[in-house]
């Protein structure tokens, strides 16, 4: 029962992690990983669930029943592409932080805000 369900089990774990290691962590980049780990379980999981135990590409023939549905997968090549680049962006965007308060400590960039007020 639980070998069948093993991406779904994969995917879970590596959610919990991620989201331990936002919460956790008080690294920006850290936090970058957590969410980059986040987002790669919940991709995990929508491929495993697309998958049709049997299913074929949807060309069409006379001898084939079941297809597979080619969505979710072209949905997650996207989210893909779109998570690298947010991954991108927060990582330039530490590198500016790093820049302007010396750190990339969210405590210590929330003291020096403080002291600034």
């Amino acid at each position: 029962m639980f070998i069948g369900l093993a991406n779904t089990w994969v995917a879970i774990l590596l959610m919990m992690i991620g989201l331990y290691i936002v919460i956790a962590q008080g690294n920006l980049i850290k936090k970058i990983i957590g969410l980059t780990l986040f987002q790669t379980s919940v991709f995990i999981f929508y491929i495993s669930m697309a998958k049709v135990e049997g299913g074929t590409a949807p060309i069409f023939s006379s001898d084939i029943s079941i297809y597979s549905n080619p969505l979710p997968h072209a949905l997650i090549l996207t989210a893909i592409v779109v998570g690298i680049s947010t991954t991108a962006l927060a990582l330039s965007l530490i590198v500016r932080i790093k820049e302007a308060y010396g750190t990339i400590e969210e405590e210590e960039i929330q003291g020096l805000d403080e002291e600034q007020d």
